[in-house]
């Protein structure tokens, strides 16, 4: 059986002046998840706003705790950063 989880976390962003600014932190996150945890991640909303984000984050597995597992690590991750606020989390498995 083949499990697909799938993470997508809204983010409120701190001090950032721009929309250089923004991409700067989401796309050193999402570099860095993807090769720490090795996931799929995109930023998937609110691309024109320079104080908002939404990314999504999906991990394929044969096992749905060892998914899940790795989803709640990424989640963790993205809480840890102190550049960004947490809003909003779904997580589904399909």
């Amino acid at each position: 059986m083949v499990v697909v989880g799938l993470l997508t976390v809204e983010l409120a962003l701190g001090e950032g002046s721009s929309l250089k600014d923004k991409r700067s932190v989401v796309r050193g996150m999402l570099d860095g998840i993807r090769h720490r945890f090795n996931v799929t991640a995109a930023e998937v909303g609110r691309q024109d706003s320079h104080r908002a984000a939404e990314l999504a984050f999906a991990v394929v597995s044969a096992d749905r705790r060892f998914a899940n597992m790795v989803l709640d690590k990424v989640l963790q991750s993205v809480e840890s950063d102190p550049r960004v606020e947490v809003v909003e989390t779904s997580l589904e498995f399909l």
